[in-house]
């Protein structure tokens, strides 16, 4: 195939692609980010990341952006939302493109020979190949499908509704209530409300600090800021996996929680308030 007519190909590509995330940045401005940062293992963080690189670097990043996994899919949306006029972008990603296409296509030519002997080993132990790759790989979606399944049924017995949390707390049973940080919440820059008594806990550091201190006669109730219980159920199910079982995430998260007409605070519990008081011991955010 002629060189030039694949580079071509793949510019227009990345063009058309591009240009619709920026056009979805332009009209939605932070809610497009939010969208394709909640599809990361780390919304905030690949949020964070995404904003301190475009403020250092600014429409240039569009040249490089696609060869840093998860970088390429949030800087043209962010282009938009930062008001960088459509030449400019289309001028960079032009750039962007070339370099991404000619890069691969680059690789192609320097390596066809190999790639041919490649193609010929493949004939040979084709099906060989295919069993032995396809055999893990179906076992792996598997238990995956498995797990899933068995999370949503936990879940489904471990949420705790609005009216139920107001009465734990107006109780005398120990409850810690987790108010996970949400990575809008940084990127809106405003005073965060939340739940009276709630300690704010990074859900990154949740899941993987091996830190986690939780008597066995305190309940935990999760939420989010956001509507949505995405966030608290993966949270809840790392808590359960390093032994933490009185764990619940709070139906619609702080949203739901404002609709039943229940107080909200402007200032979160301090962690050594809550480690004196409940004896949990938790990461910082």
């Amino acid at each position: 195939m002629s060189t030039s007519i694949v580079v071509s190909l793949g510019i227009l590509a990345c063009l058309a692609a591009d240009s619709i995330w920026f056009w979805f940045g332009r009209k939605w401005g932070s809610q497009a980010m939010r969208m394709l940062c909640r599809l990361t293992a780390d919304p905030r963080e690949s949020s964070r990341n995404a904003h301190e690189k475009f403020s250092r670097y600014g429409p240039p990043l569009l040249c490089v952006a696609k060869f840093f996994p998860g970088l390429g899919a949030v800087v043209p949306p962010l282009a938009g939302a930062e008001g960088v006029s459509l030449a400019r972008f289309l001028a960079f990603d032009t750039l962007g493109g070339f370099l991404w296409s000619g890069f691969y296509v680059g690789l192609g030519y320097l390596f066809s020979n190999e790639l041919d002997v490649a193609i010929r080993w493949v004939r040979h132990f084709g099906t060989a190949l295919a069993i032995a790759i396809g055999i893990p790989i179906g076992l792996y979606i598997g238990w995956r499908g498995l797990v899933l399944v068995r999370m949503i049924r936990r879940l489904r017995l471990r949420r705790i509704s609005p009216p139920m949390l107001d009465r734990k707390l107006k109780s005398n049973r120990k409850v810690a209530v987790l108010d996970l940080l949400d990575f809008e919440e940084e990127m809106d820059g405003e005073s965060p409300e939340a739940i009276p008594g709630a300690f704010r806990v990074d859900p990154a550091h949740l899941r993987t600090s091996p830190h986690i201190t939780v008597p066995d006669d305190v309940e935990i109730i999760l939420y989010s800021s956001s509507g949505g219980d995405t966030l608290s159920a993966r949270v809840a199910v790392a808590l359960k996996r390093i032994g933490v079982d009185k764990v619940w995430v709070l139906e619609g998260g702080l949203k739901a929680w404002r609709e039943h007409g229940f107080p909200v605070s402007q200032s979160l519990e301090a962690p050594e308030v809550v480690a004196e008081r409940f004896g949990v011991r938790l990461p910082s955010p």
